[in-house]
């Protein structure tokens, strides 16, 4: 009976003991500033300027799914005249020389599809203050696209590499292999379709970059850095004892847009109908707790 008593005591202190262990865990668990992406076929058409933008005349365009992105630098800045790089970044993606010149590594990106959570960093390691804009280096874009050939529609999935310049080993397009092996400069692409595949280089300065601060805060030709602003501001403490959650709306609004040979508005590329942008056009953060 002794002995009974005496083990029932001994679980119930290791019970007690473990809650307060999970107890201590709960008090001293860091929050986290949390960045997720959303893909908007419905929010607002920008260029370059981060203007709204129509499609000209002799073009048509179409709003792509997107099953994944990638990006490689993320900074917030403070006010409309902070240079690029002189903000806060809180992420950079891996880069790579094995190709040559300087380059992203994109055997080691992150990716990240409609509602998922790209970054997830301890508030702690952001600088406290007030900022006003977010800057967002994009590197790859994977998503589908509609398609006439011979009378008959398909849907097919084009990947475009949007970044400066990245290095690339291979990568996989629903079953089908490229393989690479090198580096490959802004707007290459590949594009599968019912086993059939393609790849190609489109013209340098062809993807749109929105960006709202052309004026006070340009960005150098050939980045891919979207530029959006926060509707309020936000601000971190340093005191901050619940996680923030940033969500990066990207507008994907008639954002792959060709020539037009066939005044139908769909794409036929077997008519030479040529693709001339694939850039996102445009960014909207927004901030909750």
């Amino acid at each position: 009976m002794k002995f009974l008593k005496l083990s029932i005591l001994a679980v119930i202190t290791m019970m007690l003991s473990c809650s307060e262990d999970q107890d201590d865990n709960i008090h001293t668990t860091e929050p986290n500033l949390i960045i997720k992406l959303k893909f908007d076929p419905t929010q607002e058409r920008l260029n370059n300027l981060g203007q709204p933008s129509s499609i000209p005349e002799g073009n048509a365009a179409q709003s792509p799914s997107i099953n994944r992105m990638s990006a490689n630098y993320i900074e917030f800045a403070p006010d409309p005249y902070t240079p690029l790089g002189e903000g806060e970044v809180i992420f950079m993606g891996p880069e790579t020389t094995t190709g040559g010149a300087n380059a992203i590594d994109f055997q080691n990106a992150t990716f990240g599809g409609d509602g998922d959570v790209f970054l997830s960093i301890p508030l702690s390691q952001v600088t406290s203050g007030s900022y006003e804009w977010v800057r967002v280096s994009l590197a790859y874009q994977e998503g589908e696209i509609d398609l006439l050939v011979n009378g008959i529609d398909y849907t097919g999935t084009l990947a475009s590499f949007v970044g400066y310049n990245t290095y690339i080993t291979s990568f996989d397009l629903n079953g089908s292999t490229f393989d690479v092996n090198d580096n490959r400069s802004q707007g290459f692409w590949a594009f599968e379709v019912e086993g059939y595949t393609s790849e190609g280089q489109a013209p340098e300065g062809a993807t749109t970059v929105p960006n709202p601060l052309f004026d006070s805060s340009p960005i150098p030709q050939g980045s891919c850095v979207v530029t959006g602003e926060f509707e309020e501001g936000f601000s971190i403490t340093g005191n901050e004892t619940q996680d923030m959650e940033i969500t990066l709306s990207f507008s994907i609004n008639n954002s792959f847009e060709w020539t037009e040979v066939n005044f139908d508005g769909k794409y036929e590329p077997a008519a030479g109908e040529q693709v001339v942008d694939m850039g996102l056009r445009g960014l909207i953060p927004t901030v909750s707790n």
